[in-house]
């Protein structure tokens, strides 16, 4: 996207999406009951896979992670003073750093700070969350990052006993990443029988975006340069779309929970990947079906499975057997998407909705609130009768019914990105976000979505989440 077109996106905007209702148990999202959960179980064991990849987004440092901490340091909040009270209770306490826990005075609780996030201690305010250590063990402390490792081993195994992982970061955070692999590798590799093959890749600078002033003129740095930032996990469908494994499972870094949680979140991981792969192969069936000849009985039959299954329904089919059966070809010969879906209990994350298309069709798509258009009566309404939200747990097929490579950039809404407000040295600015890695670089595949118990949701948006019993021993 050339800078006049980045200019023209802030002057014009992007379309709002045209909501048709809130995806729910009764329409767009499966309930599974525990016989069919069991089958997506043992399909996700039995199928037949070209590789699993387990592609974790992991870039940025953790600055908002500890925006209260910061805010601390200079003037006390509660959030200083009950990271200073239950310091011992996080894996990153050391008592020869931050001595013994005591009640504390306002001096001790600024030093606590200063010691979690300066040089003078730990340094984590410009560490990335990925090497940050989350959880303790009686026999290790553990980071994010690690426990990334524990998880890809107990459900992303392939058949030769090797764990594929790709981890977003950026090139200068490479080296802590590569010392956390290093620290605990070769010991988990021993303790559970597999052999990593971890990859990291960066996000591409030329996918960067300009920013612009509140007069949507391009912004210009003290030295007359035109201030550039990287465009949001968009940006990240450009990494996604290099990976040559078939089905592959997306998490975010701070998405991680304590090894006595990990039968659950295993289990319904098994779950997405199961319903993915069963999916991935009634599409290839009606594929290999069409090729052998069309029939109205067969149109007919992929019609209703898709508007039964994928929520895709038509406001009216072409007449002609043979352009009907174009039209849903081109329906089915897309990348897989299932995405598990956590009920709403408060917290962030983007929304799943049912969504008609610019073709007329209806499909399922995961949107965040700044996608909305409130003061539209119809998508007020569904954006508050919504019961679910995206945790972030995807699982993909990214081959087609040959066993070729989908290019994933074809499969992108570019209408679908958003204009977010940010700050830079103290001056307001406004900044472009390509579409969403799960929302508009998404948008045209073969979505369905699952509800997974909140159980297998335990993001550390701020520090303080690592007190959670999710992340306690």
């Amino acid at each position: 996207m050339t800078v006049e077109e980045q200019i023209n996106c802030f002057r014009q905007g992007f379309p709002w999406l045209e909501i048709v209702a809130p995806a729910t148990p009764s329409r767009g999202i499966e309930a599974l009951s525990e016989e069919r959960i069991e089958e997506c179980v043992k399909y996700a064991a039995s199928a037949n896979v070209s590789g699993r990849l387990k592609f974790v987004p992991a870039s940025g440092a953790a600055s908002r992670m500890f925006k209260d901490i910061f805010s601390g340091m200079e003037r006390l909040n509660d959030s200083v003073r009950r990271l200073t009270a239950e310091i011992e209770h996080f894996a990153f306490y050391d008592p020869s750093l931050f001595g013994v826990p005591v009640a504390g005075s306002d001096e001790d609780c600024t030093r606590t700070a200063r010691l979690l996030l300066t040089d003078e201690g730990l340094g984590y305010g410009n560490k990335p969350k990925g090497v940050l250590l989350f959880h303790r063990y009686k026999e290790e402390c553990r980071t994010a990052f690690a426990e990334h490792l524990v998880e890809g081993q107990e459900y992303m195994r392939n058949s030769d006993g090797s764990v594929g992982l790709t981890f977003t970061i950026s090139p200068e955070h490479r080296a802590l990443f590569e010392k956390a692999l290093e620290s605990v590798q070769s010991e988990y590799e021993k303790r559970y029988g597999v052999h990593y093959n971890v990859h990291f890749t960066y996000q591409d600078p030329a996918t960067d975006t300009i920013a612009v002033d509140m007069d949507n003129k391009p912004f210009l740095c003290e030295d007359g340069s035109v201030l550039r930032r990287p465009a949001g996990h968009g940006a990240l469908i450009y990494n996604l779309n290099e990976v040559e494994e078939e089905l592959v499972s997306i998490k975010n870094i701070d998405n991680v929970a304590v090894e006595r949680l990990l039968p659950v979140t295993s289990k319904y991981k098994k779950v997405l990947m199961g319903r993915a792969l069963e999916v991935r192969d009634t599409i290839f069936g009606f594929l290999r079906r069409l090729d052998e000849g069309v029939t109205e009985e067969l149109v007919d039959e992929i019609a209703q499975w898709l508007d039964k299954v994928l929520c895709i329904r038509f406001d009216s089919l072409p007449s002609g057997l043979q352009k009907r059966a174009a039209l849903l070809r081109g329906k089915l010969e897309r990348p897989i998407r299932v995405c598990g879906m956590v009920r709403n209990l408060g917290e962030p994350g983007g929304g799943p909705f049912i969504v008609r298309g610019s073709d007329g069709s209806t499909s399922l798509q995961i949107l965040e609130s700044v996608q909305i258009n409130m003061d539209d009566p119809v998508a007020a309404a569904a954006f508050a009768g919504a019961t679910h939200f995206n945790p972030v747990d995807l699982v993909c097929c990214l081959r087609d019914y040959r066993g070729r490579k989908f290019d994933l950039l074809r499969h992108v809404d570019s209408n679908a990105g958003f204009i977010s407000y940010k700050s830079y040295q103290g001056r307001e600015l406004k900044a472009l976000e390509l579409p969403g890695l799960w929302n508009g670089a998404m948008s045209d595949w073969n979505t369905l979505f699952v509800e997974v118990p909140v159980e297998t949701f335990n993001p550390v948006k701020v520090v303080l989440d690592l007190l959670r019993e999710a992340h306690q021993n």
